[in-house]
Formats: C-alpha cells, structure tokens, sequence
C-alpha cells in the first residue's frame, strides 16, 4: 500500500467516523449495531441529533483548520491556527467542546489562553486536542519521531492546558507516523509508550494494554485516555476499517470523537480503498465562519495530498 493510500486513510476516515458517531453522541451502547444490525447494508449516515446525513462535526472543522494553516502558513504557525480557532468559534458553530470554547473566548493572547484556562479550571484533559490531531500527524509524519510530537504536543497546548491532553495528541501523531511507514502501530506501542512524560506514562500504558476493554474506564470517553485507549481497542479487536468504527460507536457516550480517532488509525493501517463509497459520497464538512465553505471527499483527498500523502 502506498503512503498516499495511508495518509488519505486518516485524513477522510477521521472525518467518516466523525460524521458516522455525530447522531449516536450521548447515547447508549449497541445503540448503533441496534440500528443497523446488517454490516454492509448501508444507510449508516443516518444524520440526527441535528446533524445532516453525512455531516462532519467540530471535529473534523477543527482538523480541517489545522489543515489549512499549515498549508498556507509553510508550516507551523501557532498564532494562525489559533485565530482560525477564534473565527470558527465566533461563528456559532453547531457543536464545540465547552473547554474549547472556554479558551478561544477568554480574550488571552495565544500562548496563555489554554494555560490560565487551566490554571483556574484545573480540567482540561478532555479528548478536545486529540479529536482534530488527524491532519497534523499527516503533515508531520515524514519529519520523524521527535518533530511530530513535539508538534502534537504544541497544537494540543493551544487549547488544552493539561499535559495529559498534549501526551495523548502526541501517541496519537506517533501511532500514525508508523503506519504512513508500513509499521504494524501495534507492536510500537511499547516504543511509543517510552515518549510519553514520566507523569503520564502509567495512564497510558493501562488504557493502550493488549487487555484493556474501554468498560474498566474510571473516566467518561470524553477524557483523553479512554478516548485513545477506546480507539486503539476498537482497532485491535476488529479486523476492518467497518468493523473498527461500528466497534468504537457502539461504545456509546462522546460517539463521534471515539469514532474520529478510530477513524483516523483504522483509515491509515487499511489505506483509503477500505473506507466504503456509501461512507465517503455524503461526507462534508461545514466550515463556520469561512464564508459559507462545505468541503467534500474531493477536497479532504487535496488536503491530504497537500499535507504530505
């Protein structure tokens, strides 16, 4: 499988989890598989929940923000990410985390929103960094192991002050570095592990082990160790990218961001071919605040050429 192959994997199967999970957000487990019991059948972009049929949440418009700047900008350029975070939210989008928010309207300058946020809350591991990280660990996959999470790692802290949520982002960009390479993400973990800050490591070695089931949660899936670990779960116990996100939005709770990320691995270890068409035809992505813009699977596949596929 050749790397644009993977690379476009996780950029459109991040954003056909999204949309998949966005109707199920807040319900109950099976609720899914309850719907469509038959895999294959088809109808799974039901929309709902006051989403369209194939619409992509705060998710997937955060990735594609990310996306773009780095795009335009030649790489990395924290100020433009964040004051594309501020147009979007500004423009009442349809869903956005509340820390999220929180921090993008609190009138701080960049490099201290997220940090005093923090500092007053003392809540922000919440899976808000790692939901929009798909487009980003594309980018810098071909930069190596130290650029892309140190670059995890800094997105993160844009909005997320708590280093659980920037360790989190950075196991993520890593765990799809490898796969861009043909590595099984698997049997890296245990070298990806050792990146992780002394102070988070042991949480992320209990929810990434081999026998860790998303039920021994002490959290919500809406914190970022059970979100990744809920992720990683559904791609080990499963053996196709369908599979991988019916097993990830039949866990119920913040559906759309567990599939996200689910979507994002799944889509890089089974390459774009393995998404369906059913999937991919309906997908758009709504851009708040940047003129009325809907971006479609031929864009996503632009971006994530673009992005070093």
């Amino acid at each position: 499988m050749n790397r644009f192959q993977r690379a476009a994997g996780a950029v459109v199967g991040s954003a056909v989890g999204d949309a998949l999970g966005g109707p199920f957000e807040f319900g109950p487990q099976g609720a899914f598989s309850a719907r469509f019991p038959a895999p294959g059948v088809g109808g799974e972009m039901c929309g709902g929940g006051g989403w369209d049929p194939g619409e992509a949440t705060d998710d997937t418009q955060m990735a594609v923000l990310v996306a773009e700047s780095l795009l335009e900008r030649g790489g990395l350029d924290l100020p433009d990410v964040f004051a594309r975070f501020q147009r979007w939210a500004a423009a009442e989008p349809k869903d956005i985390g509340l820390q999220t928010e929180a921090v993008l309207t609190n009138g701080m300058p960049w490099d201290l929103a997220a940090a005093i946020h923090f500092q007053v809350s003392q809540r922000a591991a919440g899976n808000g960094s790692l939901m929009r990280a798909s487009t980003s660990a594309v980018h810098f996959a071909a930069a190596g192991r130290e650029a892309t999470t140190d670059a995890a790692r800094r997105i993160a802290a844009l909005t997320h002050g708590d280093r659980a949520a920037w360790e989190g982002t950075a196991i993520f960009h890593e765990l799809v570095r490898v796969t861009l390479e043909g590595t099984d993400p698997l049997a890296a973990l245990p070298d990806i592990l050792a990146l992780v800050h002394p102070d988070h490591r042991a949480r992320y070695t209990a929810v990434l082990a081999p026998d860790w089931h998303p039920d021994e949660a002490t959290e919500f899936n809406g914190a970022v160790w059970p979100c990744l670990g809920s992720a990683v779960w559904a791609l080990r116990t499963t053996a196709g990218f369908e599979d991988a996100l019916r097993a990830a939005i039949d866990l119920g709770g913040d559906t759309d961001t567990v599939a996200a990320v689910t979507g994002g691995l799944a889509g890089a270890y089974y390459g774009l071919d393995a998404i369906p068409a059913r999937w991919t035809e309906p997908l758009h992505v709504p851009l708040p605040g940047f003129d009325g813009r809907v971006l479609r699977l031929p864009d996503l596949l632009r971006l994530a050429r673009g992005l070093g596929g």
